[in-house]
């Protein structure tokens, strides 16, 4: 696999970032467990390791980035408060960590989001500021409100400490493969802003230097693979649609593309069906409830996307926050002799 080069790059996080946001986080996020299923291997011809990071504090990976961010800003900028922009998973996090630390927070937040993310980003004493997810600029609004209230702007995936503390779900697999005498071959990631994969890319190409890490990414919002092919950051169609509402972002954040550019050994693209039916497999087989956004790795491999026939593959389910009534109408829809 490639090598990051960090000379080349401004403000990239390293291993040592990562080793960092671990200890950081010690204590306070949950060491998510690597889950297997008979039924599932006998179904792909090979061993499949998933990280349950829907068993995360606040139901999602985001806490890890999060926290670590919040936590290292010093006393005058935590009176400050902070004002993030999120379609509700690092909004949870972002207001977890908050609270945990005592800072005040505001999360502009899609009106359309997931009911259960917005109420839950609330319970954490976070104040939302909704807008259209589809007409309004949402960076300009947090922008606004930052300096108007003379907060500090999260910069979500943007932030190397960000980047590092999700990175500590890469950091954890690996380790936990390692424990249960897996030798991965590759390691599928669901991509949003790509926060998480670049993260856990950097801990991957550390701790399994031979296995090929994939981002996932829902049709429509595919933007990281079109971009990888490119060379450069390119934009979603803005009139694209899709369930995954925890990837629907019109492009690849700056810092995680330079990251994935040089350590990504590609990307894959699942439909919001396979999306479904992934999910439905994750409750029928392993018990955990996973969003859509969250199941798309799965989904990539359930489909055969990714062919893991005679090899050993991790994916993440990177979050588990999805209203009730869209579970229960994906798990409906997804036929029984497909999961």
């Amino acid at each position: 696999m490639r090598q990051l080069d960090s000379a080349q790059l401004t403000r990239v996080p390293t291993f040592a970032d990562v080793l960092e946001a671990a200890a950081r986080l010690r204590g306070h996020a949950v060491l998510t467990p690597l889950l297997e299923s008979p039924a599932l291997n006998a179904k792909i011809g090979g061993r499949l390791l998933i990280k349950a990071e829907v068993l995360q504090r606040t139901g999602a990976f985001k806490f890890r980035g999060a926290y670590n961010s919040l936590s290292r800003l010093d006393l005058k900028a935590r009176k400050r408060g902070i004002v993030a922009c999120s379609s509700g998973n690092h909004a949870q996090g972002v207001a977890a960590a908050a609270q945990i630390l005592g800072i005040p927070a505001v999360i502009v937040m899609p009106a359309d989001a997931p009911a259960i993310k917005i109420a839950n980003t609330r319970s954490y004493g976070a104040e939302i500021e909704l807008y259209d997810r589809y007409r309004d600029n949402r960076e300009a609004i947090a922008e606004r409100i930052a300096a108007e209230r003379g907060a500090v702007l999260d910069r979500t995936f943007e932030d190397p400490d960000v980047v590092a503390g999700q990175g500590t779900a890469g950091l954890e697999l690996a380790d936990q493969a390692h424990a249960c005498g897996a030798a991965l071959d590759a390691v599928l990631i669901p991509c949003g802003g790509g926060g998480l994969i670049s993260g856990c890319a950097i801990a991957l190409a550390e701790k399994c230097p031979d296995a090929a890490v994939y981002a996932v990414e829902p049709e429509g919002f595919d933007d990281t693979r079109r971009s990888l092919a490119a060379g450069k950051r390119l934009r979603n169609d803005p009139e694209a649609r899709s369930i995954c509402d925890a990837l629907l972002l019109p492009t690849p954040g700056a810092l995680p593309f330079k990251i994935n550019s040089a350590l990504l050994a590609g990307a894959l693209v699942v439909s919001d069906a396979e999306a479904g039916r992934a999910m439905a497999a994750a409750f029928r087989h392993l018990k955990i409830v996973v969003e859509p956004g969250g199941a798309v790795a799965l989904a990539a491999v359930l489909s055969g996307k990714y062919d893991c026939r005679g090899k050993t593959v991790a994916v993440i389910c990177s979050g588990g926050n999805v209203d009730p009534d869209t579970f229960c109408r994906v798990l409906q829809q997804a036929s029984s002799k497909e999961i």
